[in-house]
């Protein structure tokens, strides 16, 4: 009997213990699965908040996962879509293949130039990772290398451009400088012609320079599509208003026939800009005694489903056919000494180009010489 009683202490002991251990090891695996779940969190979390972006792709590419940078740059309900409708370039769909196969990561650097440059260092890697256990899945990290290469090159081209562009005022300040000095040091009306050219060479470059800083901010927000809407007669209105005496200096007539409720897409002074400098090169090669016409239509096109078409009509001196596809180039001047002459620097239809590329609208150039040009300029309207 007693033999009995020691071996069922023993059993309930044993048994104690082996409970125990069990709820430890209960214990401990709710502890490893509670950490898991914590280190998971927390690296969603800091993935969420890369500026680079970050997509997973499921075994058939469609996205199943976007941080939040990737939503701000290609918009929000990416889950589901193919990742080719996002980057469309065939080399991408080729790494994802050879990373799927090979269960490695792999590189592509893609350049897309249409409707405005970008360029993406973009990353491939197998799963299955954290953010997708899946071992058939791909995780896509994009980097935008966009900003960096517009800064390089803007600097390139910036030093190029100015030192060609204001080799000529400085010339003709530096050459007047010397002349009162010497030749016309004792001839106070030579003085004051070589004081008028210093004063207006000075102003030509002062155009130049803040031309140039515009022009190199637009180019570099270029890819950031504007949002807001604008009201286009209030912004042709304002302007009609701040060249009333030159119109006037001119007898020359603006002709606003817009609707005073057109409305566009748009970023109020970048549009400002665009119609700015048309109306002030009608202005400039518009002969005495005629009318700047500006009119809307609506309608369809390729690069936008719906848009106003805003025109601006001249009677000026007109462009040679040869001339019309190179005047938005940056610098290029049809007529470089009347553009010169007329205080232009050759770089207000290449910041017109631009802003309406950033629009992700077009334009249009129709000219005739002696007849006059007539500019045509699309603006989404939704």
């Amino acid at each position: 009997m007693e033999i009995v009683i020691i071996v069922l202490i023993l059993l309930i002991i044993y048994l104690i213990i082996k409970i125990n251990k069990l709820k430890l090891k209960s214990y401990n695996s709710a502890t490893v699965v509670n950490k898991d779940r914590e280190d998971n969190f927390n690296k969603k979390f800091i993935v969420d908040e890369l500026d680079d972006f970050v997509l997973v792709l499921d075994q058939n590419n469609l996205i199943q996962y976007v941080n939040n940078s990737a939503e701000k740059r290609f918009g929000l309900n990416l889950v589901n879509r193919n990742i080719y409708t996002i980057v469309r370039d065939s080399k991408l769909l080729d790494i994802i293949e050879k990373s799927s196969k090979e269960k490695k990561t792999q590189n592509l650097k893609v350049e897309i130039n249409e409707p405005s440059f970008l360029c993406y260092d973009i990353y491939v890697i197998p799963g299955p990772t954290h953010l997708y256990p899946d071992p058939n899945s791909n995780v896509i990290f994009i980097k935008d290398l966009t900003e960096i290469l517009k800064a390089q090159k803007f600097r390139t081209d910036f030093v190029a451009n100015v030192s060609h562009e204001l080799r000529t005022p400085l010339v003709s300040i530096i050459g007047s400088i010397e002349t009162i000095q010497n030749a016309a040091k004792d001839d106070p009306k030579a003085q004051k012609k070589f004081m008028k050219i210093i004063s207006d060479q000075s102003n030509r470059m002062q155009t130049l320079i803040n031309d140039l800083l515009i022009l190199s901010r637009i180019e570099l927000e270029e890819h950031i599509r504007p949002n807001k809407i604008i009201n286009v007669y209030e912004i042709i209105d304002q302007i009609e208003a701040n060249f009333e005496l030159r119109l006037k200096d001119n007898d020359i007539k603006i002709e606003n026939n817009l609707s005073k409720s057109i409305t566009v897409i748009g970023d109020y002074d970048k549009l400002f800009t665009v119609f700015s400098n048309l109306i002030d090169n009608s202005i400039k090669y518009s002969k005495p005694n005629s009318v700047i016409q500006i009119f809307s239509n609506l309608g369809s096109g390729k690069l936008i489903e719906k848009h106003h078409v805003i025109s601006i009509k001249d009677q000026g001196i007109g462009i040679p056919r040869e001339d019309i596809n190179r005047v938005t180039e940056r610098f290029y001047r049809v007529d470089i000494n009347k553009s010169r002459n007329a205080g232009g620097t050759g770089l207000g239809l290449a910041i017109m180009k631009h802003i309406i590329t950033q629009h992700r609208g077009d334009y249009e150039i129709l000219s005739e010489l002696d007849k006059g040009t007539e500019i045509k300029i699309y603006l989404p309207t939704n």
